[in-house]
């Protein structure tokens, strides 16, 4: 957890900007130098004339700043366009908002949990206000060592050094995770600035993490891994050079049964061309080398996320028409696909129009549509979602907005031929408030299990931003057994009702939250993160990175239906026994398997009527064992065998 930090910024110094911006070569070398800053402070920039040119030492002079709009800054949504939107005076940064003495009552347990297990924290160590913003997550678990999953994130905590980019690493299944952090206090990822993607790429058992990037020439990249634990192992690779990236996504195929098993995917939007044109690169060589890249659009379609088929391994990359943007506006969802590994693209769906998401333009940047009216506008979202596929089957969630003063409602829509037509949209959240709910994501496990989340305040009246005495929002989920085609009913997947955050940081635009969370599953389990404002420091909600994970099981047993989980040790003659054992309220789960693991290994249980018994060979001292599938029902037990 965050330890409160007493630390304050009592003046924002542009001079920290020097490290922010990338090198980027071709037409926007010429413009792009951001300049020096002295002494210039963010109300002062607010003054500046829309003709202002800056320049930093060291990087070719004379960026324009009333070129914002012709290179599409205004549109790109990582934290790079941002600082250089707040450099400009077009946009202001982050600020405490002080708020008193607070309870936490309302942070209580909600019981019994209906999908996931325990939240966790994935910010670990000391922080210095006001670089203490993590959002935006990529999380993604290891098919073949169930117990190592690294989630990537924004991180503000060394904005000052050119990195906002940051990670956590689990090697216990998610139980506990660590920040990834180097001797210097900063995470592994010099250079970058946010926009996380995280692959792991099982042909060589290594990991990788995608953003946008500022090493040398690249302006797409990231580090790579094959001890991801270890924040001195990673080492920096380049997916794309010269260009003007932003919202990249990523996916590997893992998948032994597909005919591209190994190849890893990029997709992005490059301002360099067509004003945002959507883009796929991808490594035939398990990431070494990235030469093969495909232009999927000659203008600007947003890229949602990619994805692919777990079994065909067909590739598709939903994109976003969001209609010019601003408030109100139509946005459109599109499906690109690739039957070749990636080699050529078909746009095989285009949908009807709908009414994007939010209650009003950003002030910050009156491009994108903010969730709260709060402080001028916060929490930027078109709709964004994220696909999904297994076995030919389609999956797509997002946001528009809801009836009347709904500001936000969660659909899902199905394709059940491989991404050409798709069903009638179909809402996930069954509340009848007009609270809202946004920013969506999905995951599809090897077995045809479909896991949705999203963000949702129903559970609240109304939000204040950065309050900690004010619950705002919880995640909530909804589960399919079947791909998609019916589907449990929707119940919360988070611990307890957030607040909504604030943003602190001077370095990162006022209204931003993050854009999206991606989750994604393994045969056992969905994984998935989202940012959350339950940890206050210097008495204001702040944003937090947390996890949790679902079991891909067929019913989701609820905790309700568990009785006990019992751990002992036996001594026989034949050698000693360490028997766990789980008890049910009745039978109806028989036949489901669950995972209890003992001192971390995974063992796969059958449930038999109203039980499932796990006896192994024993062994004199301490074992740790869980029950993991299941998540959450029951605390770990240790137990001493002597």
């Amino acid at each position: 957890m965050k330890q409160k930090s007493t630390s304050q910024c009592a003046f924002f110094n542009l001079r920290v900007l020097i490290g922010l911006f990338v090198v980027l070569t071709g037409v926007f070398l010429a413009v792009i130098g951001l300049g020096t800053f002295s002494g210039l402070t963010a109300s002062s920039a607010k003054a500046q004339q829309t003709h202002k040119i800056i320049n930093i030492a060291g990087l070719p002079p004379g960026f324009d700043c009333a070129q914002i709009s012709a290179l599409g800054i205004n549109k790109q949504e990582n934290l790079r366009a941002g600082a250089i939107l707040i450099a400009c005076g077009e946009s202001p940064g982050g600020s405490d908002l002080p708020h008193g003495a607070f309870s936490r009552l309302f942070q209580s347990v909600t019981a019994p949990l209906t999908f996931g297990g325990t939240d966790v924290n994935l910010i670990t160590g000391t922080e210095t206000s006001p670089h203490i913003i993590q959002s935006e997550t990529y999380s993604a678990a290891n098919p073949d060592n169930t117990n190592e999953i690294v989630v990537a994130y924004n991180d503000s905590r060394s904005a000052t050094s050119n990195n906002f980019s940051g990670a956590s690493v689990s090697t216990d299944g998610g139980t506990t995770f660590t920040r990834l952090t180097k001797s210097t206090g900063q995470s592994p990822f010099a250079n970058t600035f946010g926009d996380p993607v995280a692959l792991y790429n099982s042909p060589t058992g290594t990991w990788f993490t995608v953003w946008i990037d500022a090493n040398g020439t690249c302006t797409l990249g990231g580090y790579k891994s094959s001890t991801p634990s270890d924040p001195n192992s990673w080492s920096h690779f380049c997916v794309h050079s010269s260009g003007f990236d932003d919202r990249e996504s990523g996916y590997a195929d893992n998948s032994a049964s597909s005919p591209f098993f190994g190849r890893m995917y990029v997709s992005w939007n490059d301002f360099n061309v067509g004003g945002g044109a959507l883009f796929v690169r991808y490594s035939t060589d398990n990431g070494l080398t990235w030469p093969n890249s495909r232009q999927l659009t000659n203008s600007f379609i947003r890229d949602v996320q990619i994805t692919a088929d777990k079994v065909t391994g067909t590739v598709y990359v939903a994109g976003m028409d969001e209609g010019g943007g601003g408030f109100p506006h139509n946005d459109t969802n599109k499906i690109f696909r690739s039957t070749d590994g990636g080699n050529t693209w078909t746009n095989t769906y285009t949908g009807s129009p709908f009414p994007g998401p939010g209650v009003q333009a950003c002030s910050d940047n009156t491009y994108f549509t903010c969730m709260f009216s709060d402080q001028g506008g916060f929490w930027r979202h078109e709709g964004w979602g994220e696909p999904a596929a297994n076995n030919g089957v389609v999956h797509l969630v997002y946001a528009q907005h809801g009836a009347g003063a709904d500001p936000g409602d969660v659909f899902y829509i199905r394709s059940t031929d491989s991404g050409v037509t798709f069903g009638a949209p179909f809402k996930l959240n069954t509340d009848t408030t007009s609270r809202p709910q946004w920013q969506p994501n999905i995951s599809v496990s090897d077995s045809g299990t479909v896991f949705a989340m999203w963000y949702d305040a129903r559970g609240s009246t109304s939000c204040t931003k950065g309050s900690p005495t004010v619950p705002c929002y919880q995640m909530w989920a909804r589960k399919s057994t079947d791909n998609g085609a019916t589907w449990q009913p929707d119940a919360p997947f988070s611990d307890v009702i957030s607040p909504l955050p604030g943003q602190s940081d001077p370095n990162i635009v006022t209204g931003y939250a993050g854009d999206y969370d991606y989750g994604s599953a393994i045969a056992s389990e969905h994984v998935s993160s989202w940012d959350d404002g339950r940890v206050p420091i210097n008495n204001a909600s702040q944003q937090n990175t947390f996890f949790d994970k679902e079991a891909t099981g067929g019913g989701g047993i609820p905790c309700g239906d568990l009785v006990s989980f019992q751990v002992r040790c036996k001594h026989n003659t034949g050698g000693d026994k360490l028997q766990a054992k789980l008890t049910l309220t009745n039978t109806s789960h028989s036949g489901q398997q669950v995972t209890i693991t003992v001192d971390g290994n995974p063992n796969s249980v059958t449930i038999n009527g109203n039980k499932a018994t796990l006896s192994i060979n024993g062994s004199l001292g301490q074992h740790t064992v869980t029950l993991t599938d299941p998540a959450g029902c029951f605390a770990p037990v240790i137990t001493n065998c002597n």
